[in-house]
Order: C-alpha cells, then sequence, then structure tokens
C-alpha cells in the first residue's frame, strides 16, 4: 500500500457488500434479500438467479474466473472447491459465463471425504453447502488468481451438520429468542433481534522460512519436538509492545491492506510477550462474520509471511519455555437498535436488568464449565493452559472490584445501593494530566473475564475456529435466560421476582467468581474446595459433549442432536490419537535419522581429538568429560527412542476412540518427554556445525 493510499478507499473494495448490492440489484430484489438476511425469509429462486447473476458480474470485472463456496469442516481449516464460471462450448467455439441461483445457493462436496464421526459412510458421499447469505461474499486474490468466495455451511445430505458454522448460527438464533423473551419481560418492545458479538485477539508467531525449512518438526507438527532454550528468553519483557522490527512491519502492512480489502478491520497489531510473537486485533463483528473473518485472518498470516521469506506458525505452543499462543475470544450479546446486554451503565447496582443478564451468565458458567473448557481443547493447547501464560485449566470468572462489589451486597443483603467508582488517576507529573480512571482492574490470568462491557475467553487456541466457543457461549446463556423467564413469567410481582432471582443466581453461583491470581497454587487448592473441575487434558475434556445434561440443552435449542454430538466426541478422540502419533513418529524419525547420527560424528570428533592429544603428551580432560558426557546422554536418548517407538505402536492397536487417544496421552506423551530431556542437553553440548537443525536462538531472534 502506498504512502499516499486512503484506508477508507480500498476497505472492502472487494467484497460483495450491502453498498454494492444496492448499487447492482434492482430495489425489489434488494429488498427481498435484505428479508432472508435480516428476518430468515426464505429465498426466493428468482431472486437467487439475479443476486447471483450481479455478483458473478462484480466479480468478473475485479478479474475472477472462478467461484468457491468456503467451508469449515471439522478439520479445523477452511475447505473449497473451485469452478469456473464458463458454461459448455457453444457451436461457434465460444462460451459465455454464467452463475446461477442454484449454483450460488447450494453445492455439493463429497462429504465422505470430511470427518464425520460415523454420520457418513465411505460409499455415503452426498453432502451439501448452502449460502450463508449474512457473511458477504467477496473476491480473494492469490496464485490462482482472483476467485468469488462464498461463505457456506456443510451438512450431510441426512441434514446433519459436518461443520462449524451451522451449529454456531442455530446457537445464534438460541439466544436471539431467548434474550428476546428476556428483554420483553422488561418491557422492550422495540428491539426486533439481538445478536452475538464478537472480537478474536489472533497471536501468532513468525520465524524465518529457510530456518522453517530445516526443522522437520515444524514442518509435520507445527511445533519444536525438540529444542534448548537460548541465553535469552522473555525474561526482560523486552519484546512486548517493543519497536517492530523492519521486516516484519512491512509484512504486517501488507496483511492488514490485504485484509482491508476483504472488509476485515485488523485494528491493533503490536509484539507479544515471546521473542518473534505477535498478535493481531479485529473490530467486533456479529458471530458468524467474525468466525469467518478470523479463518481469513489466518489464510492471509500464513499466505502473506511465504511472500517475505517468513513462516507463521499458528500452533498453541510453537516453543517450550517461552509463551504459547492464544485468541483471546471477546463475547458480547447486543440489540439490532444498539443496545449491548452486557454493559452495566454507570451505576451497576440499579441497572436490573443487566444484572439479571450477569447473573445469568454466571450460572450458565458455573453449569458448564466442562463445556466451555472443552470447547477450547486440541492437543496443542493441552500444552499452554495453566502454563503461567495462559489462563488455567480451571474456569473461573473475574469480574473486578466494583462487580464483585455488587454481588456481595445482593448476596449479603438482598439488594445492592452503591457501586465502586474508578475515582482520579494522579500520575504525580505537573505536565501530564490526571484521569479518570476504570472502577475496575484487569486479571489476565483469568479464562473468562468481564472487561467493560464484554466477556474475553481467553483460552481459545491461536489455531482453532472460534465457531466452537461461541457456540457453547450461545447456548449456555440461551438456556440460563430461558429459565430466568420461565421464573419470571409465572411471577404476580414481576419485580419482586426479579430482585429474588437475581440474588438467588448469584449466592447459588457465587463459587464461580474468582478475581485473585488464577497461576498460583494456591487458587488450585481453593478451586479443587469450591468444587470446581480442573480438566488438564483435551481427552479428559471430550467426555462433556455426550452427558445427558449437555445432550438434554443443545437438543432442546436445536443445536445439536445426540447423534452430533456423538460424532464430534468420536472425531475429536480421532484428532487426538492421530496429532500425537504424527508428533511421536517425527520425534522417532528426527532421533534416528538427524540427532543421533550428529551425535556419533560429534563423539567421533571428540575421541579423535582426545587420541591426537594424548599422543602428544598431554592430558585430554576436558574433551574426555565431555565425550563421557556425550555418550551417557546418547545411551540415554537410545533407550527413550527404543521406548517411544513400542509405546506409540501400542497405542496404535488400540480400539479407535476414547481408549486410542488415552493411551497417546497416558503413555506416547510421557515417553516423547523422556526422549526430549536428553536431546536438549545434548543441543548444548554438541559443536553447533554439527546439529542438524536451527537452534532456538536462531529461530526466535534470527527474524
Amino acid at each position: 500500500m502506498s504512502k499516499t493510499m486512503n484506508v477508507s478507499e480500498i476497505f472492502g473494495e472487494n467484497v460483495f457488500s450491502d453498498r454494492v448490492m444496492q448499487e447492482r440489484l434492482p430495489k425489489k430484489i434488494y429488498r427481498e434479500l435484505k428479508k432472508t438476511m435480516n428476518e430468515g425469509k426464505e429465498l426466493d429462486p428468482e431472486v437467487a438467479d439475479v443476486v447471483a447473476e450481479a455478483m458473478k458480474n462484480w466479480a468478473v470485472e475485479k478479474g475472477a474466473t472462478h467461484y468457491t463456496h468456503i467451508f469449515q469442516p471439522l478439520t479445523g481449516v477452511t475447505a473449497e472447491k473451485h469452478d469456473s464460471f464458463i458454461t459448455a462450448p457453444r457451436e461457434d467455439g465460444t462460451v459465455l459465463m454464467e452463475f446461477s441461483g442454484k449454483e450460488l445457493i447450494k453445492g455439493e462436496p463429497d462429504a465422505s471425504s470430511f470427518p464425520s464421526g460415523g454420520l457418513r459412510a465411505t460409499f455415503e458421499a452426498r453432502g451439501y453447502t448452502a449460502w450463508d447469505c449474512t457473511s458477504p461474499a467477496y473476491v480473494r486474490e492469490d496464485a490462482a488468481g482472483a476467485i468469488l468466495c462464498i461463505p457456506t455451511a456443510f451438512c450431510s445430505y441426512t441434514g446433519e451438520a459436518l461443520d462449524q458454522k451451522t451449529p454456531l448460527m442455530r446457537s445464534m438464533e438460541a439466544v436471539n429468542e431467548q434474550a428476546l423473551r428476556l428483554l420483553r419481560l422488561f418491557g422492550n418492545t422495540t428491539s426486533k433481534r439481538v445478536t452475538p458479538s464478537v472480537g478474536p485477539e489472533q497471536e501468532y508467531f513468525l520465524v524465518d522460512k529457510q530456518k522453517y525449512l530445516q526443522r522437520k518438526d515444524l514442518i509435520f507438527t507445527g511445533r519444536t519436538l525438540f529444542g534448548a532454550m537460548p541465553p535469552k528468553g522473555q525474561e526482560l519483557d523486552d519484546h512486548y509492545f517493543g519497536t517492530i522490527r523492519q521486516r516484519i512491519a512491512s509484512y504486517m502492512k501488507d496483511v492488514d491492506e490485504e485484509l482491508w480489502k476483504l472488509g476485515v478491520s485488523a485494528k491493533t497489531q503490536h509484539n507479544e510477550v515471546a521473542p518473534a510473537q505477535h498478535e493481531l486485533a479485529p473490530i467486533y463483528a456479529e458471530a458468524n462474520i467474525a468466525v469467518d473473518h478470523n479463518q481469513l485472518v489466518m489464510k492471509i498470516l500464513k499466505k502473506t509471511a511465504c511472500q517475505h521469506g517468513l513462516h507463521c506458525l499458528l500452533h498453541e505452543k510453537p516453543f517450550a519455555g517461552v509463551n504459547g499462543s492464544g485468541k483471546h475470544n471477546n463475547w458480547s450479546i447486543t440489540t439490532d437498535d444498539g443496545i449491548n446486554l452486557l454493559d452495566p451503565g454507570k451505576t451497576p447496582h440499579e441497572n436490573i436488568q443487566f444484572l439479571l443478564v450477569l447473573t445469568c451468565i454466571l450460572k450458565a458458567v458455573d453449569e458448564h464449565a466442562d463445556l466451555l473448557r472443552e470447547s477450547a481443547a486440541d492437543p496443542g493447547n493441552d500444552h499452554r493452559l495453566g502454563a503461567n501464560e495462559a489462563p488455567p485449566a480451571i474456569i473461573s470468572v473475574f469480574l473486578g472490584e466494583q462487580l464483585e462489589d455488587v454481588i456481595e451486597q445482593l448476596i449479603s443483603t438482598g439488594m445492592a445501593t452503591h457501586s465502586k467508582k474508578g475515582g482520579v488517576l494522579h500520575t504525580g507529573v505537573k505536565t501530564l494530566p490526571d484521569f479518570a480512571k476504570d472502577a475496575t482492574d484487569r486479571n489476565r490470568t483469568s479464562p473468562f473475564a468481564f472487561t467493560g462491557n464484554k466477556f474475553e475467553f481467553r483460552m481459545v487456541g491461536s489455531r482453532d475456529s472460534i465457531a466452537s466457543p461461541n457456540t457453547v457461549l450461545n447456548t449456555i446463556a440461551a438456556e440460563a435466560f430461558a429459565e430466568a423467564c420461565e421464573v419470571l413469567e409465572k411471577a404476580e410481582d414481576f419485580d419482586l421476582a426479579v430482585h429474588d432471582l437475581i440474588k438467588k443466581y448469584a449466592t447459588e453461583h457465587q463459587r464461580i467468581i474468582f478475581n485473585g491470581n488464577g497461576y498460583s497454587d494456591a487458587w488450585v487448592e481453593e478451586a479443587g474446595r469450591r468444587g470446581l473441575p480442573n480438566i488438564r487434558s483435551m481427552v479428559d475434556a471430550v467426555p462433556c459433549l455426550t452427558t445427558e445434561k449437555t445432550v438434554a440443552m443443545f437438543e432442546r435449542f436445536k443445536v445439536f442432536s445426540r447423534t452430533e454430538l456423538e460424532a464430534r466426541a468420536a472425531i475429536k478422540y480421532e484428532t487426538y490419537a492421530k496429532d500425537i502419533n504424527i508428533e511421536a513418529r517425527t520425534m522417532i524419525d528426527i532421533a534416528g535419522k538427524q540427532i543421533i547420527p550428529a551425535v556419533i560424528r560429534y563423539t567421533k570428533t571428540l575421541g579423535d581429538t582426545i587420541s591426537s592429544v594424548t599422543s602428544a603428551g598431554v592430558e585430554a580432560d576436558v574433551q574426555t568429560e565431555l565425550l563421557r558426557e556425550a555418550s551417557a546422554l546418547l545411551a540415554e536418548t537410545k533407550r527413550a527412542l527404543n521406548e517411544l517407538i513400542r509405546a506409540d505402536a501400542a497405542a496404535a492397536e488400540k480400539e479407535e476412540g476414547e481408549e486410542q487417544a488415552r493411551a497417546f496421552h497416558d503413555e506416547v506423551m510421557p515417553a516423547m518427554q523422556a526422549l526430549r530431556a536428553p536431546v536438549d542437553k545434548l543441543e548444548m553440548i554438541v559443536d553447533k556445525e554439527i546439529w542438524p537443525m536451527p537452534s532456538y536462538g536462531d529461530l526466535l531472534f534470527e527474524v
């Protein structure tokens, strides 16, 4: 982007936005399409044909030759199949460029080739992608040229959701219906829709592409399976918000430009805590659009890195010993006429509607803490959660001093009479202005923190789709709102009933509130006394997907069926087993083919040196000590390698599902750690010229 380019001129230029639709669609067609988008009205095929033609013409003007339905199968990444606009050749040898309403609305990828958890057998191939008209289509430019991308949902021939988006949109409908029901009880007759809004902060690492290509572990698994810490890590906290290096600044500029063209409101960029780690944060969007945009962000972060001779790592823990990467999921619920249901106002103790919404969410998080934890579970996140960098694996809610005080008043007296004020911050410097400070501090150790007018769910892994956590948040909130409405709709005295319900929820679910240090051992003990679940691994988290409580809730709000939940649990176990198996096999390959041969060369060099020195009549004590140490670690490495080979083979023989996943967690993971320990010690001994891969120092500081 040139220095003189105006961001407002390029923002959204490659998006088939509302403005473009108004310009290109007949007024009647535009109105019908907006009804579908805003009211869920079924789209008339004739309207779809007109929209498709206008969309095709717009895309072709931008150089597009193909279109694709972008969908989010249960692989963790997006999927797409490209079709050209051309029709069959005519008699004169020419072709037309056509795109019908049917092609816009529906696609047909092979459903049996994506994870289905048994919902689709190999011979049951039919599946459908369905246009999500509420998420704008866009033209993406890459090496394949310009492609019209149409955001879609993906389901099987028999109607089960095979993707991340379908359940999310179902959950959005559920929370909309129940939140409106609640608002009507408070006399709100004007709001027509309540929508969850999301702003996901994306953390990532950047490493030099050539060094990346010399690390098989990064290539195959996305994280380093071996690696000794460099002399300097993140101890000085000097990388956090530090000056952005020129190479990285150039990369960030290109990322921003492409995102802005695609209508993604990239807002904030900075260095994160760990060396070579960075963050990008957008402005809020409706949940389904935020999910689509975050997938675009991850794709563009990776694509742009290649153009700058870099590689973008999105794994939750690519380097041991420094912070991993998360994706802070900022979630709020807002009406179509601008009312944020999580805005406490200036006097929260008097805002009865807010207090009911707040205590409903406390109830939801407390009752479904295991499910919320599971929504952020993946193999990479097991290395990060609770590692004195990310939130602990224990779900708790941070409210801050102001709201905690209001809750305590409600619990102790049944009525809140005041709210703490923020006061004025005095800097002590005459030339610096005094300014009003917030009534509440922040807590970066909390997994679910209230931050003014939203909740920040900090557990989500950096490479994960944000669809799953937001599906859970929407649904548990919908359930809590519904249960509150059931009580209040029967009440003879609404004001008294709502006060009683707020006190009841606050009292019964106060155990979930914790404003202290979530990293401390004392909190782990305290959480145990409170009865809060401490789910340390993905394997331990998955079972909650199929409990009767979970199934009943999701089926009540038509977000998931029992069959869909069972399928997802099966996919999660299969994914975990495959991921750890790939990591184990990669370690076996690297240790056997690269590290052990390199150490043997080093010990031979030492042996030759010892012979030369001693034959000259000089003692070789240092060389001999190094040889003994390296030889002992080499022997330990070979024993650990043999044990990992045995453990991996044994786990692979287990029955697929929970049994196999637990075998990889309980037996293979410890064997991997046992192999890494002597190898990392050897890296500190062996000559750098002999060591077969770039070190942590090379990767983290030479970018």
